[in-house]
C-alpha cells in the first residue's frame, strides 16, 4: 500500500493536472490524428486498396502531403479542451480520493483508488463529449478534402444551428463508457506501479523520471487497453450523418460487427499504443513536477 505524507489537496490536482495535460497534447497529438485518420478512413472498393496500409503508411503521407503541421492539425481544440479536462480529471481523482478518507493519512486499497479514477471519468465526460465530437469533425474533414467548417468555433456554431445542444453533446453515453471504467484503471495502474517501483522504505513521491516516466506510460497503455473499443464506436458514431443509427451505439456496433468483423474494434490499436505510452508518460510527469513545484510553494494549501 502506498504511503502518502502529504494530505491530498484536489486543488493542487487541479493545477498540476492542467500542466500535465499540455504535455500529454504535445507528445501525443500527431499520433491521434494518425488514430483518428485510421477509425474513419472510407471502406476501399472491390479491388482497390485501403487509402492508408497501417500506422507508419498514414504517418509518411500526411507527412509528404502536408509536412509535420499536418500531424499538429486540430491542435488548438485539445490543448483549450485537454489542459481544463486533465485538471478536472485529476480534481475529480483527488476528491475521489479524498471522499474515501476518514482522516487525512488513511491509505486507500486498490478499488478505492479504481473508484476515485471512475469519478474522475464522471467529472471529464461532462467537457470532454463536445470537445471530442469537434476534434473528430476537424480532423476527418482535413483526411476527407471537404472543407465544411472552418475551425472548432465555426463546428459548435453549425452543430448548434443544425440539431442543438444534443448535436453537440451526441456521442456522450459512448463517452462515458469509455471514460468511466478506463480512468479507474488508469489512476489504479499508475499508483499500482509507483509502489511497485518503490525501493523498501523510500516514498513513492520520491520516485526517479525513468519510475514515473514508465509508470505514466503504462498507466496509459492499461486505460486503452479498456477504452479503444467504445473509442471506435464513439469516433464512428459521433462523425456519421445524421440520423445514421437511429438506435445510437448498438446500431454502430451491429454494423461493425457484421461488416467488419469483431477485430474491427481494435481499429487504430497500434496508433493508440503507440501514443499511449508517450503521451501518458509526459502527462504523469509534467503532473509530478507540477505537483512538487506547488508543495513548494504552497505547502498547506
Amino acid at each position: 500500500m502506498s504511503k502518502q505524507p502529504q494530505p491530498i489537496s484536489p486543488v493542487k490536482n487541479f493545477f498540476a493536472g492542467g500542466f500535465g495535460g499540455v504535455c500529454l497534447v504535445f507528445a501525443g497529438h500527431p499520433l491521434d490524428t494518425i488514430k483518428v485518420r485510421l477509425q474513419t478512413q472510407p471502406k476501399p472498393g472491390p479491388g482497390q486498396t485501403p487509402l492508408y496500409a497501417g500506422t507508419f503508411d498514414c504517418c509518411k503521407k500526411t507527412l509528404a502531403k502536408e509536412g509535420v503541421r499536418g500531424l499538429y492539425k486540430g491542435m488548438a481544440a485539445p490543448i483549450i479542451g485537454v489542459t481544463p479536462m486533465f485538471a478536472v480529471c485529476f480534481f475529480g481523482f483527488g476528491l475521489g480520493k479524498k471522499l474515501q478518507q476518514k482522516s487525512p493519512d488513511d491509505i486507500l486499497s486498490y478499488p478505492q483508488l479504481f473508484a476515485a479514477g471512475m469519478l474522475s471519468g464522471v467529472f471529464t465526460t461532462a467537457i470532454m463529449a463536445p470537445g471530442e465530437r469537434i476534434k473528430c469533425l476537424l480532423q476527418i474533414q482535413a483526411a476527407s478534402g471537404e472543407v465544411k467548417y472552418a475551425g472548432p468555433m465555426d463546428c459548435v456554431k453549425q452543430i448548434y444551428r443544425e440539431s442543438g445542444i444534443r448535436g453537440i453533446y451526441k456521442g456522450t453515453a459512448l463517452t462515458l463508457m469509455r471514460d468511466v471504467p478506463a480512468s479507474g484503471m488508469y489512476f489504479m495502474t499508475y499508483e499500482w506501479l509507483k509502489n511497485l517501483l518503490t525501493p523498501e522504505g523510500k516514498s513513492p513521491n520520491e520516485l526517479s523520471v525513468p519510475s514515473v516516466l514508465f509508470a505514466g506510460g503504462m498507466a496509459g497503455i492499461f486505460n486503452w487497453a479498456v477504452a479503444i473499443p467504445p473509442d471506435v464506436l464513439k469516433s464512428r458514431f459521433q462523425t456519421a450523418p445524421e440520423g445514421k443509427y437511429p438506435n445510437g451505439f448498438r446500431d454502430v456496433l451491429r454494423e461493425l460487427i457484421r461488416e467488419e468483423g469483431v477485430a474491427s474494434l481494435y481499429k487504430g490499436f497500434n496508433a493508440v499504443m503507440l501514443r499511449a505510452f508517450p503521451a501518458n508518460a509526459a502527462c504523469f510527469l509534467g503532473f509530478e513536477l507540477a505537483m512538487k513545484f506547488l508543495n513548494y510553494i504552497a505547502p498547506n494549501l
